[in-house]
């Protein structure tokens, strides 16, 4: 994937769905390779696919890791409120080609693992505070 042709990508989108900021998709991206790096150190160094839970669950380390007790407000400000909402923007660089997939691959995959502003906030969160939320 060139560099180019994931900006023209995130463009293209940007045309037809302005639900989620242009640069949620570049983060995205960097999600995307730091659970790929993540999958092939520990079979190593061989590439595989992966599972919208495995890329949910590393979009929210990598966000974590990246942006500590922001990252929940960023991607807020990012339009990325909800789990489903990573799988939205996963199966539109699907359709511009930029991301493949496997024949069972489906937006579902991506809605109900867990709450995303929840795993992005509770780290944070004062052990008290957690019990009071519902955690």
């Amino acid at each position: 994937m060139q560099p180019i042709h994931f900006e023209e990508s995130v463009a293209s989108i940007m045309k037809r769905d302005q639900r989620y900021d242009g640069q949620a998709y570049f983060f995205l991206k960097e999600a995307l390779d730091f659970t790929l790096k993540r999958f092939s150190d520990e079979s190593s160094g061989r590439n595989r696919h992966v599972s919208g839970k495995e890329l949910l669950e590393g979009f929210r380390d990598y966000s974590l890791e990246q942006y500590g007790p922001m990252a929940a407000t960023l991607m807020d400000e990012w339009g990325i409120k909800h789990s489903r909402d990573v799988g939205n923007m996963v199966f539109r660089l699907i359709e511009e080609q930029v991301f493949g997939k496997q024949d069972s691959d489906k937006p579902e995959d991506f809605e109900g693992l867990f709450d995303l502003d929840q795993a992005l906030r509770s780290p944070f969160l004062a052990a008290g505070s957690q019990a009071r939320v519902g955690v």
